[in-house]
């Protein structure tokens, strides 16, 4: 096994990390799983078959881990780093797709099925509220989660900008943050008798049982950003076939572990999750890099933000050429990944690419330099 300190220095080096495409196509692929016509044929079978959803989870941990240590790299190259640069990166990569998607979804059902009592809803969708809202726009459930993403982008970096820059500090945050939502999830804070507020479309309050994925991925961030804590995590993780203990691990988790996956036993599952990526980043050289880091899989983990955004769309036109034409389930979700992946695919190379070149103009560069 190399030597920590050296093995810091490549990480702090890699400026890619080459199996979170692959990763993110796992994430994918458990949430096209789970929506799939042929779940059903399955469902109940083993626990692990009806845990697709954990994908979400997973993007959670990654995201998480993501854009804190690119706040802490940049911030170690400037002495600070920018939030108003932080966030035209984000809305370059999130809200062009979002917002066509939520506009096609909300104006196809309103407008021309002549759903009007969707209307009301529409602003939350716009607001990343969504997470928030009682009941839904057809195809716009996974929408949710970007809410719980936006939201979390909205917090976390301001921490990060106003503490200084000491890793048990920020660490000791990320922990007991994710520890107090754990807390409030598992309804052990009932006693301090704190209520959401319910309005006619909405019922406000934190999505504390997603929030510790991301925390978690950012503790993982903040303690792999110094040698102290890349050493802790290395003599932990650091050995070659370690990704593959902690891909089993999370397997044997979501298949005997709780069924009801809210406040403790969702942060377990959280924990094992930050563990796996951390065993991907702390070196290159992985038993499961080959697998990762192929061509398909990494395609698909590249693409996989308007796969999760636009896979209701490609089941609907799926379910509907099903039913035109009498097609089983398993027809159906070969036509629905086929669908998705196509319009994902189109939407990458055209529309997103559009925005995605912005970063990388002159006057983007400055804007998100500026502190």
């Amino acid at each position: 096994m190399q030597d920590p300190a050296a093995a810091f220095k490549d990480f702090k080096q890699t400026k890619f990390f080459g199996s979170l495409d692959g990763l993110r196509c796992l994430c994918i692929l458990g949430v096209l799983w789970h929506h799939s016509p042929v779940f059903g044929l399955f469902e109940g079978s083993y626990q692990i078959i009806g845990r697709g959803f954990a994908g979400v989870d997973l993007f959670f941990v990654l995201s998480g881990f993501l854009i804190t240590t690119l706040l802490l790299r940049e911030e170690e190259r400037y002495g600070r780093f920018s939030l108003r640069g932080f966030y035209w990166r984000r809305v370059l990569r999130i809200v062009p797709v979002y917002f066509l998607v939520v506009t096609a979804a909300a104006g196809y059902f309103i407008l021309v099925k002549g759903q009007w009592d969707l209307a009301p809803l529409v602003p939350f969708y716009y607001l990343f509220l969504s997470n928030i809202v009682v009941g839904d726009i057809p195809l716009l459930a996974p929408t949710w989660s970007l809410s719980v993403e936006e939201q979390y982008y909205m917090i976390w970096p301001a921490l990060l900008l106003f503490l200084p820059m000491n890793m048990r500090l920020r660490a000791g945050l990320a922990l007991g943050l994710a520890l107090l939502c754990a807390l409030s999830a598992s309804g052990q804070l009932a006693f301090l008798g704190i209520r959401p507020v319910e309005t006619a479309y909405a019922v406000w309050a934190f999505s504390t049982n997603s929030f510790p994925a991301m925390l978690l991925g950012s503790l993982a961030a903040v303690m792999l950003n110094t040698q102290a804590g890349f050493t802790v995590f290395h003599r932990m993780l650091g050995h070659f076939l370690s990704p593959l203990a902690m891909l089993a691990l999370l397997l044997l988790y979501l298949q005997l572990g709780p069924s009801y996956l809210v406040g403790w036993p969702n942060m377990a599952m959280h924990a094992i999750m930050a563990l796996f990526l951390v065993s991907l980043v702390i070196r290159e050289d992985h038993v499961l890099r080959g697998p990762l880091q192929l061509r398909p899989m990494a395609r698909l983990g590249e693409i996989s933000y308007g796969l999760y955004l636009y896979h209701l769309f490609g089941l609907h036109v799926a379910n509907e050429l099903g039913t035109a034409f009498g097609l089983g389930p398993w027809s159906v979700s070969a036509l629905f990944l086929l669908f998705s992946i196509l319009i994902s695919e189109i939407s990458f190379r055209t529309y997103e690419r559009y925005f995605l070149s912005l970063k990388n103009k002159p006057w983007a560069t400055q804007k998100v330099a500026a502190r």
